[in-house]
Order: C-alpha cells, then structure tokens, then sequence
C-alpha cells in the first residue's frame, strides 16, 4: 500500500474532524503519557489527577474537548481511562453540586487527591446512610468499587430509606473501611479492581439533597462521557487492524472489516460530538438527555462488540497470543463495555421512548 505506515500507539481520538494545532500537540502529549501507563494503578492515578486539574467538566461548554480527551487515554490505555474517567466525573459532580473539594474532609486540593464514583447497585449487598447528632455515617456492603483500595476520596450512593438515596462524600482513609480485593478476578482491567466495600460506621458528608444525584443532567451525561472510553478503547483495537492491513497484503476479507470497522467508528464519532454540543447549548435535559444518553450508549457499545469480533476475524490469533499491549485491550474493553447492559438497556430506552410520546416521525424521535 502506497500510505504512510500507521505505527503510533499514542495518537489523539477525535470525535469528527481535527481541531486545531494547539489542540492536536496537547492530545498527543495525552496520548503519550496515557501509553506510559501500560495498566500501572499508580501511573494512572497520577494522570488522572493530572488531568484533573486541567480539564473542564462535562456541561462547562467544552465537553467536546473532554470527550475528545477521554478518548485519546483510552486509546493508549484503558486502566488509564477507567481511573481518569472516575476521578473526572467525581469533580464534575462535585461541580454540579456548588461543593469544593476542599470543603470536605479530606478532600484538600494539593494534587495528590484521588477521587471515584460508587454509584452502582447489585442483588444481596446494601448500603445504609444513617443521621445522628453526630453526622451521617454509612453501613452496609457496595459494589463495585472501583480502585477502592487506592482512592483517597469517593462520591458514594447509599439508602436514607426504602424508597430514596443520596450521594455522599467519603474519605477512604477512614476507619470502618474494609475493602475486598480478593473478591475481584476479572482479566479484564486486572489493575483495576473493583470488587465490593465493606463500611461499619463511616462517617460521610451529604451531597445535596435525597435522589439528587440520579435526577440531575449531569447523571446523563456522565453516562455518554463513559461511551466515549468504550469509544477509544475500540479505535485502539481498530488501528491495530489498520496495520495489519498494511503490513501485510490486504483481501478482500481484510479490507471489508476494516471498512466496516471504519463506519461503525465514524457514526460512534459523529454521535459523541453532537451529544457533546447538545450537553454544552443546554438540550441534553430531562428526557431529553436520558433518551440521548440511552442511544449514544447503545451505539457505541453495540460498535464496541462489532469491531472487538471483527479485529479477530481480520487478525487471527497472533496478536491475541504474542501482543501484550493488543491482548490486554481486547480483555480490557470486553469487561469495561460490560457496564452497558446489552438488551436491558435497550429494553430501557424503548420504555423511555413509549413514556415520552416519542412516536416515529414526531417528538424527539428522528425517524
């Protein structure tokens, strides 16, 4: 093939067309440092605060470039991502909520604070906030918490009742924090556990009001700015079929799938820039934004499977069995896309679009 050979691990993700040269030189300088990481807990905290500090948050008018950034760590890395994706939507939230880190105990900003979100909710295992004279403090097992064991801070759901929860803050250097490590034997992000963690009497500070946490816009968009992980872990994946394309003379067989890995790619690029541009003009609200959010995940992770399948169609075994870096991606994204939940969610949106009066060829339904 007459093209320039394509070997760069670390190269910027854009969601459509590149933007500018300054833009491009700082994604490229991501880029590198999220390839350094290569699936070190630490490293990747360390990007992730980095990032942090620089970044806006979803919603502040730049969401394009967030998602953009995103992207591009987890293109080069996906235990990057998932730790810099936790930490970001943390101070997002936190954001959203008028709270300053700083204003919390032990959530002092002097670049070293690390923080993620335990939101998620599994069968046999409850978190229980209970007021005292003294403050909240929770009690209970969650789920899936991610990094738990190397966090400094987390924003955690828990019950105040039956029916309602609030998010809170929580200083994981706490006493009455057990976290269960042993729990987690994904090959998948192996680096980054997420296994449950046991509280007994914690004390935790109250982030707003009670379901607060699951009725703001920002829930949705949280939600895209993971599909934009899901995105650039399958153009990691994508570009190492690009170079096998080159290196060795292409079929038609070879060439078809990575057409086809190129559309599914492109749509997933166009659908998270105009999410991006919808969040930051103020549409993505509401039904709006959960219908949104709902679609541009299911896209992506519905693409996500169809690359993973056809790079392997295209490939063949070798780089499953002698590439580290090609291995450990496919492992990784296989459990990261996972946090969509395939038919159910789809089953979701078709409530949504049915709740809403969505019908085909009216409302917000463009078909």
């Amino acid at each position: 093939m007459n093209q320039r050979n394509f070997d760069s691990e670390s190269a910027p993700v854009w969601l459509a067309a590149p933007g500018d040269r300054e833009a491009s030189e700082q994604l490229r300088v991501v880029a590198d440092e999220a390839l350094l990481v290569n699936g070190d807990t630490g490293r990747a905290l360390r990007l992730a605060t980095h990032l942090g500090s620089r970044l806006p948050g979803t919603g502040e008018g730049d969401t394009r470039r967030l998602f953009e950034t995103l992207a591009t760590v987890s293109a080069a890395d996906l235990s990057a991502a998932r730790a810099t994706d936790g930490h970001l939507a943390a101070l997002s939230i936190l954001g959203q909520a008028s709270v300053e880190p700083g204003q919390l105990p032990g959530g002092e900003v002097d670049g070293t604070r690390s923080w993620g979100v335990f939101a998620a909710e599994a069968r046999g295992t409850r978190l229980d906030a209970i007021e005292s004279e003294q403050g909240w403090r929770l009690d209970g097992l969650k789920p899936w918490c991610s990094l738990a064991g190397s966090l400094s801070n987390a924003l955690v759901t828990a019950h105040t009742s039956g029916h309602s929860m609030r998010l809170f803050a929580v200083d994981l250097t706490a006493p009455g924090i057990t976290v269960l490590e042993d729990a987690w034997v994904g090959r998948g992000l192996p680096s980054i556990t997420s296994g449950p963690v046991d509280f007994r009497g914690v004390p935790a500070v109250a982030i707003r009001e009670d379901d607060w946490y699951f009725d703001r816009p920002g829930y949705a968009w949280d939600r895209i700015g993971v599909a934009a992980c899901w995105f650039g872990g399958a153009v990691g994946i994508a570009r190492r079929v690009f170079r096998g394309a080159q290196d060795w003379p292409a079929d038609q067989i070879a060439l078809a799938h990575l057409g086809a890995i190129d559309v599914a790619l492109s749509a997933c690029g166009g659908a998270l820039a105009a999410a991006a541009a919808a969040i930051d003009d103020g549409t993505a609200t509401g039904q709006a934004g959960a219908v949104l959010a709902a679609r541009v995940r299911g896209l992506v992770a519905r693409s996500v499977e169809d690359v993973i399948m056809r790079a392997g169609h295209a490939l063949g075994p070798w780089p499953l069995a002698f590439e580290a870096r090609h291995s450990q991606r496919v492992a990784d994204l296989e459990l990261y896309v996972r946090q969509h939940h395939a038919e159910r969610d789809e089953a979701a949106l078709g409530a949504l679009l049915l709740d809403g009066g969505s019908v085909p060829g009216g409302g917000p339904s463009p078909w």
